[in-house]
């Protein structure tokens, strides 16, 4: 038996690996001035964001979701990885050069630099807005260009749109936008996302599937952007939980053939008993019938706390097909 599934060994929180990319854009997006080679620093960052994403989408997916449902501490280096992570998955599927996909990285982990303390608030913060805050979200854009360039950050293209990041966009086809345009429609549209999947105190984050369906009801039917975030998220994204038509409820694992076929393992039954070992339902063709999805669920929805040595070992099965992130996330003191 792999040591990394034996139930009564510790096991290490897969979760870990992702904080660790965090508190280094915290520290980063928190002490910029302080922190000599600011730009070189947050490229390191984009690199290592990048392999991550290169060797196993799925599991960086399922890291990303499990993490932004998970927390309002640090809510504003969260967002930004999230967001600067859909938008390196995104920007292949919408085919954007390498120079464009840097950018728009880059400033979907910079965007709100300037009001970064105010964004970590805000999110713990119950009472609405006042005055002065809400001058402080509206001037956002501009002060964190001001602080870029008081960081020698001094491309054009990524500061106008750090700038502009939300300013209406034409609703052209993108190929036939300029870059900057083209740039902040993408980020404008991961940024409401990732927003609405994210928790606060206010409110509890939503479902990935109501998260699309809002986007499609303030959008254009046919925009290209959401389009592409449902093909390489899935309707129901790694790291997400579903109902089954079983009755159990399951975490999803990896994206299936299709959008609405994931590969699953359910984690509580119908009688809402945490469920270890947890229940795999993978591929249909190679494991006959298996439960279909009801409905997407909310992390809020889940009411149960569950069995983490269940989270730790599908946090496992997420990265099993990528070696450097299997090692990462092995049991301490195995092979």
């Amino acid at each position: 038996m792999n040591p990394l599934l034996h139930e009564d060994e510790p096991y290490e929180d897969l979760l870990g690996l992702w904080s660790d990319l965090e508190a280094a854009l915290s520290l980063l997006l928190s002490q910029p001035q302080r922190i000599a080679g600011f730009a070189g620093k947050l490229q390191q960052l984009d690199r290592w964001l990048q392999d991550l994403i290169a060797h196993d989408t799925d599991a960086a997916l399922y890291l990303m979701f499990q993490r932004a449902a998970s927390s309002t501490v640090g809510y504003s280096a969260s967002h930004a990885l999230v967001c600067a992570s859909l938008c390196h998955v995104l920007a292949q599927a919408l085919r954007l050069d390498r120079g464009e996909r840097q950018i728009l990285v880059l400033a979907a982990l910079t965007m709100n630099i300037g009001m970064n303390a105010l964004q970590d608030l805000l999110a713990e913060q119950r009472e609405p807005l006042s005055s002065t805050q809400a001058q402080a979200v509206q001037q956002h854009p501009r002060d964190s260009r001001a602080l870029l360039q008081q960081l020698h950050v001094t491309d054009a293209l990524w500061l106008a749109v750090v700038e502009h990041h939300h300013a209406p966009q034409p609703s052209a086809p993108l190929a036939s936008l300029a870059p900057q345009q083209r740039l902040v429609r993408i980020l404008g549209t991961v940024d409401r996302y990732a927003a609405l999947i994210s928790p606060r105190k206010t409110r509890a984050g939503r479902s990935a599937a109501e998260s699309l369906q809002i986007l499609r009801q303030h959008g254009q039917p046919t925009d290209e952007v959401q389009q592409a975030l449902t093909e390489v998220t899935g309707l129901y994204p790694p790291g997400t939980y579903v109902q089954l038509d079983s009755g159990d409820i399951a975490v999803v694992l990896r994206r299936g053939p299709r959008p609405d076929e994931p590969q699953m393992a359910s984690v509580i039954d119908r009688d809402g008993r945490s469920l270890y070992p947890p229940v795999m339902h993978l591929d249909t063709h190679l494991h006959g019938r298996r439960p279909k999805v009801q409905s997407a669920l909310a992390r809020s929805a889940i009411t149960l706390e569950l069995d983490p040595r269940a989270m730790a070992q599908l946090g496992v099965h997420c990265a099993r097909s990528s070696q450097s992130l299997y090692r990462m996330v092995k049991v301490p003191g195995s092979p």
